[in-house]
């Protein structure tokens, strides 16, 4: 190239700088990466009851453990704490900070009273003898609502956080940012609850 063609080229052609991307694009990117994995083994772990649960070595199936008004109530906390964390955003996005906490506060209240019922549950199966080892059945049903219920163990801990440091330092964007990757987070378990009380709890009891 010659020493005219080179004054003639484009500014932007010897743009050495590095490009800069919008702040936080990397980590929402990295959370809808994370969301599809875990969608894949909720997949596995639906797959693996959904060949498992017919499987009760002359054990108790769904009909004998099942209490489905206590799951339906169990559902209902979930349900609600989700609707609670919609409020917290709006909350969020009109920059009321004491709105947001509180309405945090409330779906912590539905999430941590999910797991307490799930937690009772588990320790009834167990105390009357059909604890995960009993019967493939009961191993497929433990894991499955075990790693949900891990889940909402992990976002309660999570939303914990999120609420020392909103209170701490404001809906900042970075803050806004956290909370809209746990808004995603949280319904996406929501989700994923509603399919395990149809196809494991309702379905069961056909």
């Amino acid at each position: 190239m010659s020493t005219a063609t080179q004054l003639q080229a484009p500014a932007d052609y010897w743009e050495t700088e590095p490009h800069h991307h919008p702040e936080g694009a990397s980590t929402n990117i990295g959370f809808w990466v994370y969301l599809m994995s875990d969608c894949l083994m909720f997949a596995v772990l639906f797959a693996t009851y959904g060949v498992l649960h017919g499987n009760f070595a002359a054990g108790p199936g769904p009909k004998d453990l099942f209490d489905l008004e206590l799951i339906a109530l169990n559902t209902a906390m979930l349900l609600f704490s989700s609707i609670t964390y919609g409020f917290a955003m709006i909350a969020a996005y009109k920059g009321n900070k004491q709105s947001t906490l509180r309405w945090l506060g409330v779906t912590l209240f539905f999430g941590l009273c999910f797991l307490a019922i799930e937690l009772y549950e588990f320790h009834h199966l167990i105390h009357v003898g059909a604890g995960p080892q009993r019967s493939a059945f009961l191993s497929a049903f433990f894991t499955l609502v075990g790693t949900h219920g891990l889940h909402v163990t992990f976002g309660s801990i999570w939303l914990v956080t999120l609420m020392v440091q909103v209170y701490k330092f404001g809906l900042h964007q970075a803050n806004m940012r956290r909370l809209m990757c746990l808004s995603l987070f949280w319904h996406f378990l929501d989700l994923i609850w509603i399919g395990v009380f149809t196809f494991v709890y309702l379905m069961g009891m056909i």
